[in-house]
């Protein structure tokens, strides 16, 4: 696709010059003296949130609902068929691309669920998890002063991804309704883009609000798309978790009219699969834009996880009782830690998908979402995440946190009974 060149000579990290998340606030000590051999544009982002939170579970013996890992392991199927890789000598480098056999079965998903044709031999390329995909997309994708448009809060990988490649970050604020469902303004959408947009980096279902994105919001971000001529990167890892309460059913932006050709549409196996640890994702898109990716990806990681791919390719062609299954038993847990939450005296908002939970503390006293999830494991054993480190407008979460239901039934259980120490 063809597209002018919109791209100024100069740029800045942020709207307001912040080039982090949460104004560059992070919870631990980082160099920030002008002694800091870092990159000006990457010192805002110290430690991971996530990896802060569970090294705080680590010392304190809390329960651990901030980072997002389930404490079961996949199918069997697929750690079989990981097992006999090893064993069998798939252990040197695979393909740049990913071995046939797991972008074959990527295509087939794609066809099966979403009705989405992709040539596995050009339009798809395995990577080192979504988060690799994602920075490579960007990377690829951006020169310095383009901007990106994105629906806070955000997944923290995006800012880092768009400071490394220097462009701007263009956030749509995400607010819970009346109905206890996040959405956001029309209005605000459309003045985020304009002249100098790249691309739009859109997260359905969202992490960490659990929002699905509508047919309505879709159509809209895919009318913006193309009025402004700017790709779409879609991370979609949470792809098979929405419940069946929510108001509509996940719609891949790819499929809508005339977004195929300017979507890159990535998902991964952590999350269906229970292995967030083997860090296999893949990308699909027209083969330009993956080209693209593809060139970027091979001077990160060049290339990973070679006994893991074929065992992957087995879990995408388990059957749909595998898929609906997984989707019930995370619905169950959902259920069991909202009710948990709200008796312990959060507002919950609900999630239509993902397996997180966002709440206001307000009815609990709390003002400040950092400083309730530091003091939350001495206060009563469990960990949380505060999300206003994923806004740029601090405001707009400064009150809410995150939990992570992907645990054990009972894991969850004893949280809730330590949470209700709180009242």
């Amino acid at each position: 696709m063809a597209r002018p060149d919109k791209r100024p000579s100069s740029y800045a990290a942020g709207r307001d010059g912040c080039t982090g998340p949460g104004r560059g606030r992070t919870l631990t000590g980082v160099t920030t003296t002008a002694n800091d051999p870092l990159v000006a544009r990457m010192r805002p982002f110290g430690t991971t949130i996530f990896a802060e939170m569970s090294a705080l579970a680590a010392r304190t013996g809390a329960v651990n609902l901030g980072q997002g890992f389930p404490d079961t392991d996949g199918p069997s199927e697929m750690l079989a068929a990981a097992a006999e890789a090893l064993r069998g000598g798939q252990n040197q480098y695979p393909p740049g691309p990913g071995i046939p056999a797991l972008r074959a079965a990527v295509a087939g998903h794609q066809r099966r669920f979403w009705g989405l044709e992709y040539d596995p031999d050009g339009e798809i390329v395995v990577t080192a998890g979504a988060t690799e995909a994602i920075a490579a997309a960007i990377l690829a994708l951006c020169e310095p002063g383009d901007e990106v448009v994105c629906f806070e809060p955000y997944y923290d990988s995006y800012a880092a991804s768009v400071a490394l490649a220097g462009a701007v970050r263009r956030p749509v604020t995400l607010r819970p309704g009346d109905d206890g469902r996040y959405g956001f303004d029309p209005a605000a959408l459309r003045a985020a883009f304009g002249r100098r947009t790249r691309l739009v980096l859109l997260n359905s279902p969202h992490n960490p609000t659990g929002k699905v994105f509508t047919p309505t919001e879709l159509a809209l971000i895919a009318e913006l798309c193309q009025e402004h001529d700017a790709y779409a990167v879609t991370d979609e890892v949470y792809e098979h978790l929405v419940f069946t309460d929510a108001d509509h059913p996940h719609v891949p932006l790819a499929t809508l009219p005339g977004m195929r050709e300017r979507t890159l549409r990535i998902s991964s196996a952590g999350k269906t699969f229970s292995c967030t640890g083997w860090k296999i994702g893949w990308a699909s898109g027209p083969a330009a834009l993956v080209s693209a990716l593809l060139r970027v990806k091979q001077f990160l990681t060049f290339v990973n996880a070679a006994p893991l791919q074929p065992a992957v390719a087995v879990a995408l062609a388990l059957p749909d009782a595998y898929y609906t299954g997984f989707r019930d038993d995370l619905q169950q847990r959902r259920d069991q830690l909202t009710a948990g939450l709200t008796g312990a005296g959060f507002e919950v908002l609900t999630p239509e998908g993902t397996y997180f939970v966002t709440a206001d503390i307000a009815g609990l006293g709390g003002r400040d979402g950092i400083e309730f999830c530091l003091s939350l494991p001495e206060r009563c054993g469990v960990v949380a995440v505060p999300t206003q480190v994923f806004y740029d407008d601090v405001e707009a979460g400064r009150r809410l946190v995150r939990f992570a239901f992907c645990k054990r039934p009972e894991v969850l259980a004893e949280a809730v009974t330590r949470l209700h120490r709180l009242t």
